[in-house]
């Protein structure tokens, strides 16, 4: 069709060697033409050179966040298994940034062809994305973006956005003079994570523009201890009065949920993040008022998928991908399916 040789052909498809101008437009033409879809299976067994790519996600319990994003993630492996596919996971702990940090040597000796990142820290993130630019190693940020990298892509929700619609949901149920609580996880040797801090700044703005008059008073509390959290919240609420909501930007809204629920609090609601096991019992009772939820293993599939795909077949990957941002309350929660 194009009236060229199949060594010209060969060589547009797999971007390699010298092809004329003139060729390459001819070759170029005839396969959009023809709609021409790269063989995987061809191409796997032609191949016996392995795919390998390094997942670098926080550790977890069943039931976690990270578990459901785990689940997408396995699964991709197992459906492209055939063609060579291997994913090898490392772990961090997500409240402790040094424990990001002990990663990248380990990640510097390991051979991979590309490698998928859940950039919680932002200044180690960066150290790790250099390193990987220098190697000419593609990678894709999921759950939270950086700027100024050379991500492949990116895979999650608007942050920015799915903070400030939680001002809305959250503002819409108070007086515009009531007080509100900003839960943070105590993290070790870092602030929070991009994704937090871009929801927080979509929720402060939104507040400020609908009139909130109240104050926003941060309180950290303890994941991985959480029976300090009774000492602390015990402590702050005594010396505030005229709080009647709270959020939490991650999915650990339970931590603080459960206060509330131990001490028969019945005068306030909170807004979290992720339809968890863990959340949904106080979404339910009506102390959380609304998830919010990204499609945790929509999430780790669409990366390992894109990043196959790009490695093996050299299939171009949209730079940004974002993840519907969906409302969840108790009347619809049974109904909600966030699987692939």
């Amino acid at each position: 069709m194009a009236g060229v040789s199949v060594g010209t052909v060969d060589r547009v498809l797999h971007k390699r060697g010298r092809v004329s101008e003139e060729a390459q437009k001819k070759v170029e033409k005839a396969l959009k033409e023809i709609n021409y879809q790269p063989n995987l299976i061809a191409r796997s067994l032609a191949s016996k050179k392995v795919c390998r790519i390094l997942t670098i996600i926080p550790s977890y319990q069943p039931g976690d966040y990270w578990s459901i994003v785990y689940e997408g993630i396995a699964k991709a492996e197992q459906e492209f298994s055939d063609y060579h596919l291997e994913v090898k996971p490392l772990y961090f702990n997500q409240y402790d940034k040094s424990s990001f940090d002990l990663l990248i040597p380990e990640i510097q000796k390991e051979t991979c062809q590309g490698v998928i990142i859940a950039p919680l820290f932002k200044e180690s993130s960066l150290k790790l994305t250099q390193y990987l630019d220098e190697q000419s190693i593609p990678y894709i940020l999921i759950d939270a973006f950086i700027e100024n990298t050379k991500s492949l892509a990116y895979y999650g929700t608007d942050s920015y956005t799915s903070g400030y619609l939680s001002g809305r949901l959250l503002f819409k149920q108070i007086q515009a003079d009531n007080n509100l609580l900003l839960f943070n996880i105590i993290r070790k040797g870092s602030t929070e994570s991009p994704q937090v801090s871009m929801r927080e700044k979509g929720f402060r703005d939104y507040l400020s523009e609908a009139g909130f008059q109240g104050s926003i008073y941060p309180i950290s509390i303890s994941a991985e201890y959480p029976e300090d959290n009774t000492y602390i919240l015990n402590t702050f609420l005594k010396k505030r009065n005229n709080i009647k909501a709270g959020i939490i930007f991650n999915s650990r809204v339970h931590i603080a949920a459960s206060y509330f629920l131990k001490h028969k609090i019945t005068d306030f609601f909170m807004i979290g993040y992720d339809t968890i096991d863990a959340n949904i019992p106080y979404l339910k009772n009506g102390i959380v008022s609304h998830l919010i939820a990204q499609r945790p293993e929509v999430q780790g599939y669409n990366s390992v998928k894109a990043l196959f795909y790009h490695l093996s077949l050299n299939q171009a990957v949209e730079k940004i991908n974002y993840m519907p941002i969906d409302i969840l309350m108790k009347e619809n929660i049974d109904y909600y399916n966030n699987y692939i």
